[in-house]
């Protein structure tokens, strides 16, 4: 089973995050021209939070809120569920699935090296799951 160190590899090392006094409006901005569904929150290098295209449906829209009035740090989740780039692909799975969630902020202690999606962990599987299936067929016809 792939490590999570080598889907960061493969995916790349940008991240996009935002600020917590940003507003959700610009929040919402940069996922949608990123074309990704969070953003992590960040404050002085360090992990603050997370805001997801859920939180702003949820906490705003649904509330009556507006986009443009409200910050980030007031709908983002602070509790963030985050790996380790040793954990595997199951393993995260495990922990999206436990949690309810669709993306892992990737901690090497207190630095952020990435961000994995369930995307990326799918997109995973299905390439494992393809080679395996290739592996036996070789096998089966000699």
């Amino acid at each position: 089973m792939k490590l999570i160190r080598e889907i960061l590899e493969n995916k790349g090392d940008e991240i996009w995050f935002v600020g917590p006094h940003a507003t959700v409006y610009e929040a919402i901005e940069i996922m949608a021209d990123k074309v990704v569904g969070a953003l992590v929150v960040m404050e002085n290098d360090k992990l603050v939070g997370i805001i997801s295209e859920r939180d702003y449906a949820r906490k705003v829209i649904l509330r009556g809120r507006s986009s443009r009035d409200t910050p980030v740090l007031d709908i983002m989740t602070s509790r963030v569920i985050e790996t380790s780039p040793d954990n595997t692909v199951d393993e995260c799975m495990a922990l999206m699935s436990e949690n309810k969630i669709r993306h892992l902020p990737v901690m090497q202690g207190d630095k952020l090296l990435g961000v994995i999606s369930i995307g990326d962990l799918v997109k995973e599987t299905i390439k494992e799951q393809k080679s395996t299936i290739e592996q036996l067929e070789r096998y089966i016809s000699g």
